[in-house]
């Protein structure tokens, strides 16, 4: 930090530490830095640091408590006007509730949710306009194209020592450089999901059957499921097209990721059109062409697979671990409970591939037309808190990003304790400012593939040949 003068010190630490204050530099508590560290920060001795504390104590600003130390006063910050009001954009779905608790009463937040098809859209239309929020809560695969476009604040910038301190420490692969573009990080990944395989306990008990863990036990359960299966009961449910949009993206991914063909892109090239891609997109016409996958899944929706499953009409569904609460509410069970009728899975792995998941989420991120840009990194911090992620994914299902939130929510949750091993070998959609673009295509390889009007190499190639001419990358 600049150094302060030499003259009237403890006047101009304590204009350094209202300003600190009024930009929300300290963390979801509101808690000062103690003497002593504040001494060290600033080269000065201990007269002019308690001179400045006392004074500020004295003016309402901050309450200091003995042995806890010293925290700003919400009351002081509400009365004297200093209380920012945080434009926040986010869905319906991404803790709007959370992101209050995380304000506390230290902020105000004027929050707009959109619903989820019309984010990127918002996000676009805000900026263009000149009024970016103070933070918004994206799709984690946009966070390129919106890096690229130099929309973002890196986040670096504003809170160097929290990155360093406990995001860089505390945060999981593959989360922890997945948003650095320029050396900068430029988001902060939210509660996060990952895609596997959903089952009936109750389904595989009858036939004394284990979780799949390969293609082979895969197909041989889909066989013996589907032996049993009437009218419009299906033995494997899935997202299989355009309507299901980005579900059937996340569902063919971590199928390709299962036979180690997960990457779809590299930084210099498209490497879609691979003989382990086109054996997946053999596995999977071979699951329908012997009925375990029925054809009509390029129609579903994108919450029709769980809601199948929910109802008892499939009996192993590819999904997210998100999708518990949609479980729950189906089945009439509280969530607490939904790991007793349902397990979760990694994918079964292919001939060329491991047992993985498929993950992804919502990012936290500051545009660089944020008014207050300090203030939401403020609230970013207190957002991504681990108690506050432990509250949140016990409420969703989802898993918490951050190692040391993982821990406490698998030690009191038996369903989080189940998917949490997932996300150490878990895989990333794609990384390109183009997503949108290619996760369609993905949409109609798999289409392509279920519906017979290309056989599994021509399609596959055919996706490769369009995602290189939209990404303006070559193949590989």
């Amino acid at each position: 930090m600049p150094p302060l003068q030499p003259t009237a010190l403890f006047h101009q630490l304590k204009a350094r530490l209202l300003e600190d204050i009024r930009n929300g530099r300290y963390g979801p508590d509101g808690r000062l830095p103690t003497e002593h560290e504040l001494c060290e920060l600033y080269g000065l001795s201990r007269t002019p640091v308690t001179r400045a504390l006392s004074e500020l104590a004295q003016e309402g600003v901050v309450l200091r408590h003995r042995r806890r130390g010293t925290f700003v006063n919400p009351q002081w910050l509400a009365g004297s006007g200093e209380t920012p009001r945080l434009r926040v954009l986010a869905t319906g779905t991404t803790g709007p509730d959370q992101l209050r608790r995380a304000a506390g009463d230290w902020a105000q937040l004027d929050l707009e949710t959109v619903e989820f098809p019309e984010l990127h859209g918002a996000f676009l239309r805000a900026v263009a306009e000149g009024r970016g929020p103070d933070l918004a809560v994206l799709d984690s695969v946009w966070v390129p194209e919106f890096a690229r476009a130099g929309f973002l604040t890196p986040l670096t910038d504003l809170d160097p020592d929290w990155i360093r301190d406990e995001h860089d420490t505390d945060f999981l692969q593959p989360f922890r450089d997945a948003y650095r573009f320029g050396g900068a990080l430029v988001a902060v990944q939210a509660p996060s999901d990952v895609t596997g395989l959903w089952y009936r306990r109750d389904s595989l008990a009858r036939l004394g059957a284990d979780p799949p863990r390969t293609w082979r036990e895969l197909h041989a359960l889909g066989r013996r499921l589907a032996e049993d299966c009437t009218g419009d009961a299906h033995a494997l449910a899935l997202p299989g097209g355009r309507a299901a949009a980005e579900t059937t993206t996340y569902a063919l991914l971590a199928l390709l990721a299962a036979n180690g063909a997960g990457a779809v892109l590299r930084d210099d090239a498209v490497v879609l059109d691979s003989p382990a891609a086109v054996e997946t997109m053999r596995f999977l016409r071979r699951l329908v062409d012997e009925g375990v996958v029925s054809p009509e899944v390029v129609g579903h929706t994108k919450d029709e697979a769980v809601r199948l499953l929910a109802q008892g009409r499939a009996d192993l569904c590819v999904g997210a671990s998100y999708q518990a609460g949609d479980l729950a509410e189906e089945s009439g069970l509280p969530l607490a409970r939904v790991h007793e009728r349902f397990g979760f899975a990694p994918m079964p792995r292919g001939p060329h591939g491991r047992s993985s998941a498929l993950c992804g989420g919502m990012a936290y991120l500051v545009p660089r037309q944020a008014t207050y840009p300090q203030q939401a990194m403020r609230l970013l911090r207190a957002a991504v808190e681990p108690n506050a992620l432990v509250r949140t994914c016990l409420l969703t299902g989802q898993l918490p990003p951050r190692r040391s939130a993982l821990d406490a929510v698998s030690a009191v949750s038996p369903f989080h304790a189940e998917t949490a091993p997932l996300l150490a070998g878990a895989v990333l959609r794609p990384s390109t400012p183009v997503y949108a673009l290619v996760s369609t295509r993905l949409q109609t390889l798999a289409e392509d593939v279920i519906t017979r009007r290309l056989g599994p190499a021509p399609a596959v190639a055919r996706a490769g040949d369009t995602i290189s001419v939209i990404t303006g990358l070559p193949e590989r």
